[in-house]
């Protein structure tokens, strides 16, 4: 999939800010200084990875290649997982991924990086994962997550189980099958998915959180769009997915202390606020151990965070040029808000914006 200069209204209106931007990173500007300098990057570069991170990329893509006319950014949205392992060969420029590096992948090496250097993970995308369903006759619907967990896992298998009822008052289910939607590819998704349920309630959600899906019930599908339309265009269905893509779908509210909390971009980055980085660890590494077992219902911890994995140095001098102003722009204020118009996202804190652009700084 390439995604080229399809956008919208918003990205548009930032071309003036993003060409300022973008040549600061390479340039001082001279002469005139009420006319932005043109842009001195140029060429083709490679994207690859979360599939949630889709509509986002889209949108920036769009605003920054016209902010940099010489610029072609191809962003294929093959799910986390594939999109790191693309990014280790060397296939792309970077990696979009909702889960960060693990320890076995940073022991490694890094194709597109300079010898001896090791590759990084930035916080990009901060949104909600929401829990979708397609039920004949309910338009809302209450889980808490031992129900969640119990479908997810082929323990509850038909609506009008009692253990749904008692925390859906005054809805009727139908006696309908359930066809429980997870994803079938390695999915950084699931792997935020599982982390929640694991913490949460690990007497039932038993497995250690991975990008694969670790039960064997339910029906697969291939990222984010597999999983919408599965739920869409089935019967009685339930799934997760980014919630930029839940369009018209039910969505569940989540049990949080003694309440019912439908997402926000607010209520997840309350959660991602609250949470310290991963220990052990490069000083330039900004992975977060999202703490998910919050009372607090002003938070809603089924929420993903997701990363540019990017070379801290690359072996191609003009890979890291380009890394540092696309990656500067995405996360910057304006790049965030061409997020927030776009997928629903919630945009960085500024403390966590000025921490992940004193990073960016130092990409060579």
């Amino acid at each position: 999939m390439k995604i080229t200069r399809t956008g919208g209204i918003a990205a548009l209106a930032l071309v003036g800010a993003l060409a300022l931007t973008s040549c600061a990173a390479n340039e001082t500007p001279s002469g005139d200084d009420s006319e932005a300098p043109e842009s001195t990057l140029s060429g083709t570069f490679n994207g690859a990875g979360s599939s949630a991170q889709g509509a986002a990329q889209e949108a920036w893509i769009a605003a920054f290649q016209i902010a940099n006319p010489k610029v072609t950014i191809n962003y294929d949205p093959t799910g986390s997982g594939a999109g790191r392992e693309t990014f280790i060969a060397g296939g792309s420029d970077w990696a979009g991924s909702d889960s960060a590096l693990n320890d076995d992948e940073l022991a490694g090496t890094f194709a597109a990086c300079a010898a001896d250097t090791k590759a990084i993970d930035l916080p990009t995308y901060i949104s909600p994962i929401a829990v979708v369903f397609n039920v004949e006759g309910v338009d809302e619907l209450n889980l808490d997550p031992t129900t969640l967990a119990r479908i997810f896992k082929g323990e509850i298998t038909n609506w009008n189980d009692p253990a749904i009822a008692a925390i859906n008052e005054g809805t009727t289910f139908p006696d309908l099958a359930i066809t429980a939607v997870h994803r079938s590819d390695d999915s950084g998704t699931t792997k935020n998915f599982s982390d929640y349920l694991n913490q949460v309630v690990p007497e039932i959600w038993d497995q250690k959180p991975a990008d694969a899906f670790p039960f064997q019930s339910g029906e697969g599908a291939a990222k984010t769009s597999g999983v919408i339309d599965a739920v869409k265009n089935g019967v009685g269905t339930i799934g997760y997915a980014d919630a930029s893509a839940a369009g018209d779908l039910g969505t569940a509210k989540l049990k949080v202390g003694d309440e019912f909390v439908a997402f926000t971009p607010e209520a997840a980055a309350a959660v991602v606020a609250e949470s310290p980085l991963v220990e052990g660890r490069e000083g330039n590494d900004l992975a977060f151990k999202l703490n998910r077992t919050t009372t607090d219902p002003s938070h809603y911890p089924l929420v993903l965070v997701s990363y540019s994995i990017v070379c801290q140095e690359y072996a191609d001098p003009a890979k890291g040029e380009f890394v540092k102003a696309y990656i500067g722009y995405i996360t910057s204020e304006e790049g965030q808000q061409v997020a927030a118009d776009a997928a629903g996202s919630a945009p960085l804190s500024s403390d966590l914006s000025a921490k992940v652009a004193a990073v960016v700084a130092t990409i060579k």
